[in-house]
């Protein structure tokens, strides 16, 4: 017998209470639902009892899911083509073979210490999601030393191409500016700007913004570093004479001495001890034999019921097949091009529509120079000019004989350390680099190890594409277009990872994305659940 929607949500109400009844109204498409929302979870405990979810990428976003889901009694299972957990989350140690699609291949000599992350290497304090899963997990963490005064800027155009600390660059410009700036006050050139209650107020300010002295002149600050440390008896400080404000705006310091400004940089960062790796290893530990290895996916299809993949069993060499009700699809866009499926229109276009950046690191394994002998624990120092612009100090183990240094981190398309004709020439500019800013040491360097994300299989590339004219803060048009289609679901195929937020190349966007998605889909099972109590009512 026939009921009207009306009628219909009454009795699902009745059934299920106005939760339901509201959660019926958005998937009817009678009330909208936010196209980006990162609602908390809330997911009953046995809620997905009797429901089968295949989840396609053992990386952040696929371990979150089948954790997460686990929790409400789901029946996963995670298909991840490598033999280990996490993706894009790799920490290189000894022993560690990169491997490119192109042939090339490496393995780490160093010594049993010592790592680098390939992948991602902190976690800001405002990743909540992530840090939450370290304490949940018992994953320990320590500070990321992301910045310090101590790390060092060079340019060819200015100083004679010699490396100048921050803390000189940073407080020598904001002396000079202050200064310039409290002229314009005393000169009543700014009268129209600032009122005269105000102007004595901005004068104090200036003066300790600037550390200016009392006629307002920058002459130098003990902010800047000392040519000589106080001590005993006769040993007094000895400031820094200012470095020169038209050689510093040669220089074109700005995006190294602003870096730790940008809201994903500022402290305080932290790290697992150990490694990056720590995290997903954790969420393996808990899913077991939930997440099947050597198992890369070879088709998508969908079902009347739900969904059907296809892969292979590495350690066989057959092809296997998984049905399950639900898909949760957290591989990269860029394999997603490469695997038969019957995606709807949309989502192909979508697909076919978006590039990938291609992320590099160079490493090296060394005696810890720039803690002995340059007093550089942690942060980061940049080369204005050149194919590789920084240098990456490791704040594990400080204080230990030996270390890795990241010397050239980037993204390869679109630049100049891109271009270099092959392996031997990336890495001959990454020790050339070291040697811009520590002279003389770069004969300390051993062991590099080289990647390059768009050359890893089952990854090709490292995150979505920003183009080479890309400007921060403005948007892009990958979320004008292709990422309204990869946030909704196709049937019952559900996308996730980090392209799937507003926080590409985290792993905090790839665990809010499949907070979304597992959301999604227990609204779905809740209403189906709900719908049939209803239905049964009604007989």
């Amino acid at each position: 017998m026939a009921c009207t929607r009306r009628e219909f949500l009454m009795r699902v109400g009745q059934a299920g209470g106005y939760g339901a009844a509201f959660l019926t109204m958005q998937h009817l498409g009678l009330m909208a639902v936010p196209e980006a929302s990162a609602m908390p979870l809330a997911m009953e405990t046995g809620s997905g009892n009797g429901t089968k979810v295949v989840i396609l990428g053992g990386g952040i976003a696929g371990l979150v899911a089948a954790y997460e889901m686990g929790k409400a009694g789901y029946s996963c299972t995670v298909l991840e083509a490598r033999p280990r957990p996490g993706g894009r989350n790799w920490t290189v140690r000894n022993g560690t073979k990169i491997e490119f699609k192109n042939g090339v291949s490496q393995t780490a000599s160093w010594e049993d210490a010592s790592y680098f992350n390939a992948g991602p290497a902190r976690l800001p304090s405002t990743h909540k999601t992530m840090l939450g899963y370290c304490k949940e997990l018992g994953v320990p963490l320590e500070v990321e030393v992301n910045t310090s005064r101590s790390s060092l800027l060079q340019s060819d155009a200015a100083f004679g191409g010699k490396a100048i600390e921050q803390r000189e660059a940073i407080n020598d410009t904001r002396g000079h500016v202050s200064e310039l700036l409290a002229k314009c006050i005393r000169k009543d050139a700014l009268d129209q700007e600032i009122s005269k209650e105000d102007r004595e107020k901005m004068l104090t300010f200036l003066r300790t913004y600037g550390d200016l002295k009392a006629d307002y002149s920058y002459t130098g600050s003990e902010r800047s570093g000392v040519s000589r440390l106080p001590g005993a008896g006769p040993d007094t400080e000895v400031l820094r004479p200012p470095l020169d404000m038209h050689a510093l705006l040669d220089a074109d310091f700005w995006q190294g001495m602003l870096f730790e400004e940008m809201f994903d940089m500022q402290a305080t960062m932290f790290q697992p001890v150990g490694g990056m790796d720590r995290i997903p290893y954790a969420f393996a530990a808990k899913l077991g034999d939930i997440v099947q290895y050597g198992a890369p996916v070879q088709e998508i299809r969908k079902t009347e019921q739900g969904v059907r993949v296809g892969y292979t069993d590495s350690k066989s060499g057959a092809t296997k097949t998984i049905e399950a009700d639900y898909c949760i699809c957290a591989l990269p866009i860029t394999i997603l091009k490469t695997i038969p499926n019957d995606f709807s229109p949309r989502v192909k276009q979508a697909i076919a529509e978006v590039g990938y950046d291609s992320a590099y690191k160079v490493a090296w394994e060394s005696r810890r120079f720039w803690e002995q002998d340059y007093n550089l624990y942690g942060g980061l120092s940049f080369v204005v000019k050149g194919p590789v612009n920084l240098l990456w100090y490791p704040s594990w183990k400080l204080f230990s004989d030996k270390g890795v240094l990241v010397a050239g981190y980037g993204v390869e398309n679109y630049s100049e350390f891109g271009k270099l004709p092959s392996v031997a020439a990336k890495v001959d500019a990454s020790r050339a680099a070291v040697e811009k800013l520590h002279p003389g040491h770069g004969k300390e360097l051993k062991n590099p190890m080289y990647v390059n994300w768009g050359e890893i299989p089952y990854n090709l590339g490292s995150w979505v594409g920003r183009g080479p004219n890309y400007v921060p803060g403005r948007a892009m048009q990958y979320y004008e277009g292709p990422y309204k289609e990869f946030i909704q679901p196709d049937d019952r195929i559900y996308f996730s990872g980090d392209h799937c937020s507003h926080i590409i190349g985290w792993q905090e966007g790839a665990a809010l994305a499949s907070h979304r998605a597992i959301n999604m889909i227990s609204q779905r099972v809740q209403i189906a659940r709900v719908s049939g109590a209803a239905k049964s009512q009604q007989v």
